[in-house]
């Protein structure tokens, strides 16, 4: 019993003792107690919310091309309204490229004021932009596919990584550096020492009878698609190059045991395997075929109203006449020239979404028809 009181008369005064301490000094501001006090704070914040902010700001960024899309197109359409009323249906048939008199008075017609006479049609335009970009494609796919099968299959490791250089320096050059090159140096080239013997020695039968007419001062629809072939060419060699890399080499050295030639291997093996990719790297460059402007409006002429009759003769295509065009619309007062220009924008547009979409649905029929190996032996 004289042990138990004097046990509680212990643990009172313990208690007095601890009531009456003064408390522990805090850490000073500034101290690394404090900093490592304050970053677990932030650092379990983060972790409570870095989820919700990581899906908001990816969220963010996968709508940001979509609302580029939607706003170009939005303005473009506003703009253009006017025009699509002024000009009809008639604007995609016709061929005359008139701005009218701005000395005359306006007229009005169907609620739209347009200058005296004028009148636009798109026709020769988009018939030049179509032309021009199937002679890139049709010159670019076999050199640049070539190029990707000799870089990947023949050549040592340092000249492909020099050849591949090349391809990307080239890939970053000015389309307005490639303008001037085929302006001063292509274009005089070809119609002095190539077209002239090309004019004279293909047979004059349908349809290389198109290759017969005079050769002109250089520029026409021969150079600008020679240009844009050049300009091509890096695009579609880049992505075959990374495809065909992709290739298992198991597979590859499975048909070379077998007694197949390279021919036979690029042909059973390996295209196969990459069309999808190098569909879809043909469609990149012909994208960039439809919408270059500098290098087409230096080195066609762009000549408005009439089409190409052989591959020598100058011509417009959409994406030239409107930087080539801008300025003397900007004079007209009524705004129908510029809104006619806004005009032909949408239809640029339009050509370079039915290419994308027509792509797609030969890229998914392409996947789904055969094994990526071929059909065998």
């Amino acid at each position: 019993m004289v042990h138990d009181q004097h046990a509680r008369k212990t643990h009172a005064a313990g208690r007095l003792l601890s009531s009456e301490s003064p408390p522990a000094p805090s850490a000073p501001e500034g101290s690394v107690a404090a900093r490592g006090d304050r970053s677990g704070g932030v650092s379990t914040w983060w972790r409570r919310h870095a989820e919700g902010v990581l899906k908001w700001s990816t969220g963010g960024a996968a709508v940001v091309p979509g609302l580029a899309l939607a706003g170009v197109l939005v303005a473009l359409l506003v703009e253009a309204i006017p025009a699509i009323r002024g000009n009809g249906l008639g604007f995609f048939t016709r061929s005359s490229w008139e701005p009218g008199n701005f000395y005359n008075p306006p007229v009005t017609i169907g609620g739209v004021t347009r200058p005296a006479g004028a009148s636009y049609g798109a026709w020769p335009l988009i018939v030049g932009t179509l032309e021009s970009s199937l002679v890139a494609i049709v010159v670019a796919v076999p050199v640049a596919f070539g190029t990707a099968m000799v870089v990947v299959w023949k050549l040592p490791r340092r000249l492909s990584a020099g050849i591949g250089f090349c391809l990307e320096m080239l890939a970053g050059i000015p389309s307005v550096v490639f303008g001037l090159w085929a302006a001063l140096t292509l274009g005089p080239f070809l119609s002095r020492h190539v077209f002239p013997f090309v004019s004279r020695h293909t047979p004059d039968v349908p349809p290389l009878s198109f290759f017969h007419g005079p050769a002109g001062s250089g520029e026409g629809l021969a150079t600008s698609g020679l240009v844009l072939a050049v300009m091509v060419v890096p695009i579609i060699a880049s992505t075959s190059r990374d495809l065909l890399r992709q290739v298992p080499r198991g597979t590859e050295e499975g048909a070379v045991a077998l007694g197949m030639t390279d021919l036979e291997v690029a042909r059973t093996v390996s295209i196969p395997w990459v069309r999808t990719g190098v569909l879809g790297a043909c469609v990149l460059g012909l994208a960039r075929a439809l919408g270059e402007t500098m290098a087409v409006a230096m080195a066609s002429g762009v000549v408005l109203g009439t089409i190409p009759h052989d591959a020598y003769a100058t011509f417009g295509t959409i994406a030239s006449v409107i930087v080539s065009q801008l300025d003397s619309a900007l004079t007209d007062g009524t705004g129908f020239a510029v809104r006619t220009l806004a005009e032909l924008g949408l239809v640029l547009m339009g050509m370079s979404l039915l290419v994308n979409v027509a792509a797609r649905l030969l890229v998914r029929r392409s996947s789904s028809v055969a094994l990526p190996v071929g059909r065998g032996i």
